[in-house]
């Protein structure tokens, strides 16, 4: 196998799934910083202080126009990538860092906070187009036995950018007041590398045989990614997917609602992959501070003990690629959702208890790294290549949309209400994702097939058995009812 192919995955995760998790981390270390920009801008032009609960709000619009921006991007990646192929799309999704880097970075030298909140929704929507083109990019230059490692490598590209972005932060680094929009202008960096790198690479081999019916530039593409060894047997299935399409063309949204083909794949997308917000890693990582104050660590040091999360994030989604092919997509699943939920329900036990008992503080940092790690080698590695993996080629562009469109609607909405939450119910809150965690392996372990080394109609094979699960029973019922009659007449 052709060193190309990891060089492309290393590639797409620097502009692709890098840059979602840089944006989600490197926003916590000038908190301060910008509120006091925004409150002497506000000072020079208008005269006059404005309130703490402005200034909370045009933080608050700050923070949370990420996700208008990842939601608009997301729409459009379906679009971009049917017509200007995965390769176009991906460097298109650039140009909204760049103009994000440019404002946010400029916005100090100009004077104004809008500046900010009009960088983080191009930055968002590079985010959400970045995030969807990666994905199913990866997923369909990788070959069958690689396909879950190649499309795991967004997942690991999520930490490092979380990572990234939590050591950019820091005060050694870029975290004080004189270095804030710099700091806010660093998604330009790995911006400008795929722009200057991803040329060099070909465009998908599936979106090229069967999107274009270009099939001398498919076996181009395979030999460049995969080497110069007999890869007719991936080319064929290539193929055969193609004949199962019969020319048609790209399905919308609205089509994935309508057809009872993809129902169950519709559904499995929607409960295990679309719905991850609701695993709750942004409930853990907001009480891990509060956790860490308890356990004895000074708060001016917890900024470090991110950073060792951030690395367990890392080393498990890198243990998971290593998985995901020995072991499988549903049993890593199934497994880690009862590892989360278990761990959820401790949690809620010793964080109502961090008063009464001075070493359960330390528990509830143990439990803190094993939710992470179970959710590294489970959900947010395994679920990268499910969109790829359940739907054919003329779906998947539209999966990707619906995948990605809720799960920004629903980090808009947590986010929204998530203090909210956390007041009324304090570590109880734990209860409704844990809910979710132990459903989802039910109904991994019950429903979902499996699909590690199977081919796209293979797959779809499986998803019929229960998309037209109710015609064969008919069909059975009146095969026995035909048999009854001819037994009666005789």
């Amino acid at each position: 196998m052709s060193y190309n192919l990891f060089l492309l995955a290393f590639v797409l995760g620097v502009g692709g799934a890098f840059q979602y998790g840089l944006q989600i981390s490197i926003i916590n270390s000038p908190v301060e910083y910008i509120k006091s920009f925004i409150r002497e801008t506000w000072l020079k032009r208008y005269g006059s202080s404005p309130t703490e609960e402005l200034i909370t709000l045009m933080w608050s619009c700050v923070v949370s126009i990420y996700s208008i921006g990842g939601l608009l991007g997301s729409l459009f990646g379906g679009y971009l990538s049917v017509r200007f192929g995965r390769k176009k799309a991906m460097l298109f999704a650039n140009i909204p860092a760049l103009l994000s880097a440019a404002l946010m970075g400029l916005s100090r030298l100009c004077g104004s906070f809008e500046m900010i909140i009009a960088g983080r929704i191009f930055s968002g929507v590079c985010g959400g187009l970045a995030l969807n083109i990666h994905l199913m990019y990866a997923g369909e230059c990788a070959p069958r036995k690689l396909r879950g490692l190649i499309a795991i490598t967004a997942s690991t590209a999520i930490a490092v950018g979380k990572f990234v972005g939590f050591a950019l932060g820091l005060r050694e680094v870029l975290g004080v007041d004189a270095l804030w929009p710099i700091l806010m202008a660093a998604n330009a960096f790995p911006a400008l590398v795929q722009l200057l790198t991803l040329p060099f690479f070909p465009d998908s081999p599936r979106y090229l045989l069967i999107d274009k019916k270009d099939k001398e530039g498919c076996i181009k593409a395979v030999k460049q990614l995969w080497g110069d060894g007999d890869h007719m047997a991936e080319i064929n299935d290539m193929m055969a997917e193609q004949e199962a399409i019969r020319g048609e063309k790209p399905k919308s949204v609205w089509d994935l609602f309508r057809d009872k083909a993809v129902r169950w794949q519709l559904i499995t997308l929607f409960l295990v992959s679309s719905c991850m917000q609701l695993i709750g890693v942004n409930v853990v990582y907001f009480y891990a501070y509060n956790v860490f104050i308890k356990a004895g660590i000074p708060p001016a040091q917890t900024h470090y003990v991110s950073l060792g999360i951030g690395i367990t994030e890392i080393l498990s989604t890198v243990l998971c690629g290593f998985l995901i092919e020995r072991a499988g997509r549903k049993t890593l699943l199934w497994k880690s959702y009862t590892v989360l939920a278990l761990a959820l329900v401790l949690l809620t036990v010793t964080l109502s208890l961090q008063d009464s008992f001075s070493w359960v503080p330390y528990c509830s940092v143990a439990l803190i790294f094993i939710f992470i790690m179970s959710f590294g080698i489970g959900p947010a590695g395994v679920l990268c290549p499910l969109p790829t993996e359940i739907f054919i080629q003329s779906y998947r562009p539209a999966a990707y949309v619906f995948n990605g469109a809720t799960n920004w609607i629903q980090l808009f909405i947590l986010g929204f209400l998530f203090p909210f939450i956390v007041e009324g119910l304090g570590s109880f809150c734990f209860i409704i994702f844990l809910t979710y965690c132990l459903s989802m392996a039910i109904f991994v372990f019950l429903v979902m097939p499996e699909t590690k080394g199977k081919t796209m109609l293979q797959v779809m094979e499986e998803f019929n058995r229960l998309n037209y699960r109710r015609k064969k029973r008919q069909t059975a019922l009146q095969q026995s009812n035909c048999s009854v009659m001819i037994v009666t007449r005789l």
